[in-house]
């Protein structure tokens, strides 16, 4: 049976009981999640994996939520991911601000954990199911349509397996970044995976392949993983 590939939701909150509260409750909804306190830890988690969905506080110390908002969303390999702002304000004007600014959607505390999971759900359809995965993805003469699961190379079609394809998808999702081989392995296949990288280096071969022209697209990076682009 096919391991379903679980959305990636990073959570930004300083607060450390509602970063624990909220972190449980994504998890138990069947999320993967990653927390952190600042932006600083946010931008150096984005450049090694972009998430599906940022869960955003205001209220942060050294950098205010809105500030990291604007950076993400003038960042091209981050403008695209869904952000759901979390905050204690209450006033009209920290909402718009937050939404010209950018935000898909705005919570504000107190809230109940179910109306916090079923937000992040509707938001999630809302993209397409993620953020960055979402319609169609193409590096050079690569192209992959995410609803209509195919992949054209120089628009002829190319018939993939479902672990191929999710494979080239998560490739191309996080164009320009390395991915390690147990990072690949988790997100692709599921913990029970976990430490067969070989599995990785073999769909890799087999993916080049039937890539044909298109192959060359997906980097060896050496002793470390893969990437697409530069």
């Amino acid at each position: 049976m096919a391991t379903e590939v679980k959305a990636l939701i990073y959570i930004v909150e300083d607060d450390r009981n509602i970063r624990e509260i909220e972190g449980y409750a994504l998890r138990n909804s069947g999320f993967e999640v990653e927390v952190f306190e600042t932006g600083e830890e946010l931008y150096k988690a984005l450049e090694k994996e972009i998430p599906d969905l940022i869960l955003l506080d205001v209220m942060l110390p050294n950098e205010d939520g809105l500030s990291i908002l604007s950076n993400v969303r003038k960042d091209s390999k981050t403008e695209s991911i869904p952000i759901m702002m979390v905050t204690a304000k209450t006033t009209e004007m920290d909402k718009v601000k937050g939404l010209d600014l950018g935000a898909d959607d705005y919570i504000t505390k107190p809230f109940g954990i179910m109306e916090l999971v079923s937000r992040v759900k509707a938001l999630l359809r809302r993209a397409g199911g993620t953020g960055q995965n979402s319609g169609s993805l193409s590096f050079h003469n690569v192209s992959l349509h995410v609803e209509k699961h195919s992949v054209t190379v120089d628009s002829g079609s190319c018939e993939l397996t479902y672990k191929e394809f999710e494979l080239l998808r998560y490739l191309l999702e996080n164009q320009g970044i390395v991915l390690s081989r147990d990072r690949i392995m988790e997100r692709v296949w599921g913990f029970d995976y976990e430490g067969e990288s070989r599995t990785v280096d073999m769909h890799i071969k087999t993916l080049r392949h039937k890539l044909g022209a298109g192959g060359d697209i997906i980097k060896t990076v050496r002793n470390v993983g893969y990437k697409i682009g530069d």
